[in-house]
């Protein structure tokens, strides 16, 4: 088939380079004139790394990302409220956006995949034909496809999904990892006050080979405060964090500016049908949420594993109920955690943070409890594909 995938991000370069592996024709169109990332530090979890394993950017992408065996959270009295191990031999890794692009972009391109950058496509019409027409900014017809795929993310301009937006946002910054810093180099650290701020550190490796290690800092606050943020005077913002917590001091050393911080803002919404005739939605125009669980990215390389395995098992009219079918339940799970913990994290509830602390926080000590989490922060506290068992075989594995 002729594929056209909108989009050069986390899942629009996975799903162009399995395409392109089956033999498919792949056209990556991309509105940027040099494709490029955005934002900081991320975490791809054990189910993502499978998938890129699957592509066989697996060792590349580990050799520039940090593992993260632990995740934890204190408040600023010192008090642990937040502890989350991986499983042995199983961590997650944490990377700079700039870094697992590069590695997907590489790997796009190598598998075969065209690419059209400058090019925002706005609308995606059926033609006569029954094939999807590409229509840019004043309704030019740029081409036609088969299967016109939409990961063009929160900003999709395809997607009929109308998500709500979040009452927090963060602010995420880069910067050089601190020699002598007391922080382990293989875990997330974050501090809170109450739900209406949070610190935090992130290993996140090298952004390319010969780079120094790096860490991504974070700092959540109220969306209708990002507006203003560019007008905050840096060294007031850099005391408050401070007090929060007294170890981030060698980092937060090294923003001198304001626009070293990129503002990030949160939707949470899902399609109940992610997928048209010759059109399918998956990431962020299929779904979005917080970023508490850290799925964000790996939902996008599930989604886009799910479809190449329907694609190669079925033709394009059952393939993409089929990708549907095989993420439904997935994402419903992911979905709900994530409305259900983001207002304990990131919120201006008084009651929320106390049941966190008080509550939640014992009770995830409890026998067996520390296994469901390590599952959920995994992302295989379901089976990534439904029907497909725990196991996350290539789409050519699972054929046999």
């Amino acid at each position: 088939m002729k594929i056209a995938v909108v989009g050069a991000g986390v899942g629009g370069l996975a799903l162009a380079c399995l395409a392109a592996r089956q033999g498919h024709e792949v056209c990556l169109w991309e509105r940027f004139e040099q494709p490029r990332p955005v934002g900081s530090g991320l975490v791809i979890q054990p189910v993502g790394l499978a998938v890129l394993d699957h592509i066989g950017v697996g060792a590349q992408a580990r050799s520039l990302g940090a593992a993260i065996t632990r995740m934890q959270g204190h408040l600023a009295s010192g008090r642990a409220v937040l502890d989350v191990s991986y499983r042995s031999g199983s961590p997650g890794l944490a990377m700079h956006r700039a870094a697992l692009f590069g590695v997907l972009w590489q790997a796009a391109q190598a598998a075969g995949a065209q690419v059209r950058t400058g090019c925002e496509v706005h609308e995606a019409p059926l033609a006569p034909s029954g094939r999807r027409r590409l229509c840019l900014a004043g309704g030019e017809v740029a081409d036609e496809a088969d299967l016109v795929v939409d990961a063009s993310g929160a900003g999709s301009r395809l997607t009929p999904l109308k998500a709500r937006a979040l009452a927090y946002g963060a602010i995420w910054g880069t910067v050089a990892w601190p020699d002598g810093s007391a922080l382990p180099t293989h875990e997330l650290r974050q501090r809170y006050q109450a739900a209406s701020r949070m610190v935090g550190v992130l290993p996140i490796g090298r952004m390319h080979e010969g780079d120094v290690p790096r860490a991504a800092v974070f700092w959540s606050m109220p969306t209708a405060d990002l507006d203003g943020w560019t007008r905050t005077p840096i060294e007031a913002w850099r005391e408050q964090a401070q007090q929060l917590w007294p170890e981030m001091a060698p980092f937060l050393a090294q923003i001198s500016a304001t626009d070293q911080m990129t503002p990030a803002r949160y939707a949470h919404g899902t399609l109940g049908r992610p997928h048209a005739p010759g059109l399918a939605f998956i990431g962020d125009s299929a779904h979005r949420a917080s970023p508490q669980l850290g799925q964000g990215a790996n939902m996008a390389l599930l989604d886009a594993w799910a479809l190449a395995t329907a694609l190669q098992e079925l033709p394009l009219v059952q393939a993409l109920p089929r990708y549907a079918a095989l993420r439904r339940w997935h994402v419903r799970l992911y979905q709900g955690m994530s409305a259900a913990f983001t207002p304990m994290y990131q919120s201006g509830s008084r009651v929320l943070p106390v049941l966190r602390d008080h509550v939640l926080a014992p009770a995830s000590r409890w026998p067996g409890v520390p296994w469901l989490l390590s599952a959920l922060v995994s992302g295989n506290l379901l089976p990534p594909l439904a029907q497909r068992g725990g196991g996350l075989n290539g789409p050519s594995q699972a054929r046999r």
